[in-house]
């Protein structure tokens, strides 16, 4: 699998460029993008792009679920040291606001390149600490389409769109084409 596919939805290389082709693939022009567990399978909707987006649904909300036990233990934790409450309430409001935050920026991924990349890198530690958004954000997009797909989609019908009218721009052989009589 390759670096870009490992990292965040929003720090992939950006455009749809004609990137590297799959193994095997000898078709000229763009090729689609992949999306993380879903490889470019979004494309057609084959090879069990349904079963694939009900996994992720069920992936992240599960993962999501049991992320919340985790916190729970070490709010326990908290209580048990005996920190007091006010500590217990700034943690608690920690991962409230860094998962609202880490959900916001997640989605917005979906939908769009971020503008500034380096940004997003900076944002990358608080939405670490807000993973449960994130996976929420993962969950509520994968009922509805692959993370990620409509962008995407959009970026390689353009990108198949202006391959085309290059491509018809440049029929024929140019050396046939006959020149203009000088006068």
């Amino acid at each position: 699998m390759s670096e870009n596919s490992e990292n965040s939805e929003n720090s992939e290389t950006p455009g749809p460029g004609p990137g590297p082709k799959p193994a095997g693939s000898t078709a000229a022009g763009p090729q689609p993008e992949p999306i993380r567990f879903f490889g470019t399978t979004w494309v057609g909707h084959d090879g069990g792009y349904g079963l694939r987006r009900a996994g992720v649904a069920v992936g992240s909300l599960a993962a999501a679920v049991a992320a919340c036990f985790v916190l729970r233990f070490a709010y326990q934790g908290l209580e048990i040291a005996d920190v007091g409450s006010f500590v217990g309430l700034l943690v608690v409001l920690m991962f409230a606001i860094c998962s609202a935050i880490a959900f916001r920026k997640t989605w917005e991924g979906f939908g769009r390149r971020p503008a500034d990349p380096a940004r997003e890198d900076n944002l990358r530690g608080l939405k670490s600490i807000g993973f449960v958004g994130s996976l929420l954000a993962y969950f509520f997009r994968a009922l509805t389409e692959a993370p990620g797909e409509k962008l995407r989609r959009t970026e390689y019908e353009a990108a198949l769109a202006q391959y085309a009218k290059r491509r018809s721009a440049r029929t024929g052989n140019p050396a046939a084409r006959k020149r203009p009589k000088r006068k």
